[in-house]
């Protein structure tokens, strides 16, 4: 069995301040680009308070490619931050600031400074469908068992 190597996309970002934080990989085996705070001044978060944290850059994606923000595990787990919407999707055509939904699950202040990684960036193909409306799905064992309809 051979493998190829995939070969790097580019993504074009632009700073739009002094603030701005350039994306990064943590380690060479990361998934995911850092995404870090572009801020004047710390941020206060209250408990289960949500906003919009700035990020200070916007992106051009490659066509046929999106951008899925996530929550950082350690934010999340240590300090109950975390993202409203769980996951945001970035499409190819968005050119505006990528700005981060922020929610403070915990029942303590939580201060986010200028520079602080608050989320992580995957890029991935999207596959486009055509739809087609029909009068009937076709059978399976599970059907319409949702919710917990499979076991625990």
């Amino acid at each position: 069995m051979s493998c190829t190597v995939q070969e790097k996309l580019q993504l074009n970002i632009r700073k739009l301040n002094n603030n701005a934080t350039t994306p990064s990989y943590a380690t060479n085996g990361s998934a995911g680009l850092d995404l870090s705070a572009a801020l004047d001044a710390p941020m206060e978060f209250k408990p289960f308070e949500r906003k919009l944290v700035p990020t200070g850059i916007a992106i051009e994606l490659p066509k046929g490619y999106e951008a899925q923000v996530r929550p950082r595990s350690g934010l999340s787990v240590k300090h109950g931050m975390t993202m409203v919407n769980c996951i945001g999707t970035v499409d190819e055509d968005y050119r505006g600031e990528l700005c981060v939904p922020m929610i403070n699950l915990s029942n303590e202040t939580y201060i986010i400074n200028n520079g602080d990684r608050i989320a992580q960036m995957i890029v991935s193909p999207v596959q486009k469908v055509d739809i087609i409306e029909v009068n009937e799905l076709s059978e399976t064992k599970r059907a319409e068992g949702g919710f917990g309809s499979t076991g625990k």
